[in-house]
């Protein structure tokens, strides 16, 4: 990269629920017809809250999406102008910057220290019997529709998080 290219951080590397067609979110099969594993040990897929404190009666709040947003430093970008405070009912993108990155360099060789970095989570408040994954693959679209207007510099990293916020 020359000091005259531009310098293009823009990433959209989301982890998506459902990427993986031999995972259809249900349980293992049994080990045989009629057998239990040995020890009485069966494992368990997906959500065990539900083992401790039971089914769910009141809403819970989960994050669905975790990462970061960065632009230069001698860029002005106001991301509220960019990012929603909602995507969707009960769905919040918090955003905040943070005071140093949480790693030294970008994969491009880029010095952290050179951009703002800002940590971005989505989280949605979960109705019972709701599933928190059914909604992970509609809001990543429509958050990565919304970092794909932001100005050329910006640049994001975001996974899937999926876990309860207690």
């Amino acid at each position: 990269m020359s000091g005259t290219e531009p310098f293009e951080t823009r990433s959209a590397r989301m982890a998506r629920f459902g990427d993986d067609p031999a995972d259809d979110g249900t349980e293992p099969p049994a080990a045989g017809p009629g057998s239990e594993p040995e020890g009485g040990y069966t494992e368990r897929v997906g959500n065990d809250r539900d083992l401790w404190e039971g089914e769910a009666t009141t809403p819970r709040a989960f994050k669905l999406i975790q990462g970061y947003v960065w632009h230069p430093r001698d860029q002005a970008v106001d991301l509220a102008a960019y990012l929603p405070e909602a995507l969707g009912p009960d769905v919040h993108v918090l955003f905040d910057a943070m005071p140093a990155a949480p790693f030294t360099f970008f994969d491009d060789g880029t010095l952290s220290a050179t951009q703002v970095v800002y940590q971005l989570t989505v989280v949605a408040i979960v109705q019972p019997g709701q599933v928190p994954d059914a909604l992970l693959a509609e809001m990543a679209e429509r958050l990565g529709e919304r970092l794909e207007t932001t100005p050329q510099g910006v640049g994001w990293q975001l996974m899937s998080d999926l876990r309860e916020v207690d």
